[in-house]
């Protein structure tokens, strides 16, 4: 079995087992009475998770992993969409790999999306990414179910593209029909001052609220914001308008670096839930 190692166990995230396990144990600890568990009711499309280190970003992923957790549903394959950090790769670039290793240990890749989706398959622009690594252990670690995953990362971002992955979804699903949870790896504005990172990142969020992904688009491009992985969190839009009735997205928290160590210059997360409010 070709297998993908860790790349950034250790750096992005604790590099061992229990250290990974302590570590988001009491970040969860920290933030429990402030998650909204009511969301957990909702039929989950996927959610926004931010995918800096742990001792900064999981103050915020946890509000989304922890309602994954606690839904009824339980998911075959968690689609992580992330940006492309490193240059390797095609526009659009689906691991190759058979599975991912963590230190929590080993998760299949989804062969049928794989194959079917139409996209670049390799290896390359996921070996050094640390986008989409950082959201495996989170799922091992939450969920108590088996699941795969897709890893899809985007170095051209832009809504065509973001269309087209969604729409390829949509489609190869319907004969699939898989129980399926998108996850857009993103970060928000970076370095800068937490006043005007918030100033910033509030008209993205708003777009996004509103399921605009042209807006989204003019709004980064126009303001020039910094957050790095606007293109699968449009793909998460555009995907949320197909499959849902009455799509909605909500903000589960909004946080940055500085609250940890602080800081003039610091790095903006947000994390948010896509679902179906059926009337």
């Amino acid at each position: 079995m070709k297998v993908r190692l860790p790349a950034v166990a250790g750096r992005f995230y604790p590099g061992t087992a229990a250290e990974i396990r302590s570590t988001l144990g009491q970040i969860l600890f920290h933030e429990k009475d402030k998650i909204n568990y009511s969301l957990s009711g909702k039929k989950i499309i996927g959610g926004i998770s931010p995918h800096a280190g742990y001792m900064f970003s999981a103050y915020q992923a946890v509000h989304l992993f922890e309602i994954l957790k606690r839904s009824e549903q339980q998911f075959d394959t968690f689609i992580i969409i992330n940006p492309n950090h490193t240059g390797y790769g095609a526009e659009i670039s689906i691991d190759e790999n058979e599975a991912w290793e963590t230190p929590l240990g080993i998760v299949p890749v989804d062969s049928d999306f794989q194959t079917e989706l139409g996209f670049t398959v390799s290896s390359l622009a996921h070996r050094y990414e640390h986008s989409g690594e950082v959201m495996v252990p989170m799922l091992q670690y939450f969920l108590d179910y088996e699941f795969k995953i897709l890893p899809v990362t985007m170095s051209h971002q832009n809504v065509e593209n973001a269309v087209l992955i969604a729409n390829a979804i949509f489609e190869k699903n319907k004969f699939l029909k898989k129980n399926i949870c998108i996850i857009a790896s993103s970060d928000f504005s970076h370095y800068i001052h937490p006043d005007e990172g918030r100033r910033l990142d509030g008209f993205v969020i708003n777009e996004i609220l509103k399921l605009n992904s042209v807006g989204v688009y003019r709004e980064i491009k126009e303001k020039n914001i910094s957050a790095c992985g606007f293109g699968p969190i449009i793909t998460l839009i555009e995907y949320s308008k197909l499959t849902a009735e009455n799509p909605k997205a909500e903000i589960l928290k909004i946080g940055h670096s500085g609250e940890v160590i602080p800081s003039e210059e610091v790095v903006d997360y947000v994390s948010m839930l896509f679902y179906d409010e059926k009337p």
